[in-house]
């Protein structure tokens, strides 16, 4: 009897080692599931950093490798921090400049405005024009519109007359000037009444005119 208690014990304990962990059906065990999202993400996004770079198209670059990241970006190295990029200092764009594009590291001025633009009229480069009879004006390179406004002479007479598309006034009649409320012409001595004659200051059409007595004919009469 003593001798069959001893074969149970050793019986007991030599099961368990026979039962090896490749016996053991992982199906049973379902892994947690957060284990399985992470293994499944580790295949699909592979993770580059302290190995190597990757651009906007995911191809990757090696540590010390200089690529572009995108197409208008500037250049960068590879580095085991990431991409440490150019900073250049770009060309200032031009204040007339009208297309932009940005294809590049820096921007770049396409199209310059080549034109004037003045009282909401264009005009061409190095373009004469006369927006009023006493203005002449030229659109610079520099797309600013100069003008020259003519400096008219004093007129020769009392009675000016404005002409459509001149910007000097200009007598009609020639040079003249008052005697009194009556216009006489230049040049010339007019009697404009019985006891006065009168002429214009040469020169100085804008003064009355010098006038001189002579014995009145009505007073001859009497």
């Amino acid at each position: 009897m003593a001798l069959h208690i001893h074969e149970a014990w050793i019986l007991l304990f030599v099961l368990p080692a026979l039962v090896t962990p490749a016996a053991i059906n992982h199906e049973d065990y379902p892994a947690d599931e957060g284990d399985q999202t992470s293994s499944n993400d580790n295949l699909i996004f592979d993770d580059y950093r302290g190995k190597g770079c990757v651009d906007d198209s995911g191809f990757v670059y090696k540590l010390g490798e200089r690529f572009f990241p995108g197409h208008s970006n500037c250049p960068c190295v590879c580095t085991e921090d990431g991409p440490v990029c150019d900073q250049p200092e770009c060309p200032r764009i031009h204040p007339k400049c009208t297309k932009v594009e940005h294809n590049g590291c820096c921007p770049e001025c396409k199209e310059v405005k080549n034109f004037c633009e003045y009282h909401g009229k264009n005009y061409k480069i190095l373009e004469e024009f006369k927006p009023s009879p006493c203005e002449w004006c030229r659109c610079e390179p520099s797309n600013e519109v100069h003008c020259v406004v003519a400096d008219c002479a004093v007129p020769e007479c009392v009675n000016p007359v404005y002409e459509p598309e001149q910007c000097c006034p200009v007598c009609k009649n020639g040079p003249n000037c008052f005697a009194g409320t009556t216009i006489i012409p230049a040049g010339i001595e007019v009697k404009v009444d019985d006891c006065n004659i009168c002429h214009c200051h040469n020169g100085d059409w804008w003064k009355p005119a010098q006038c001189s007595k002579r014995e009145c004919q009505g007073k001859q009469a009497l």
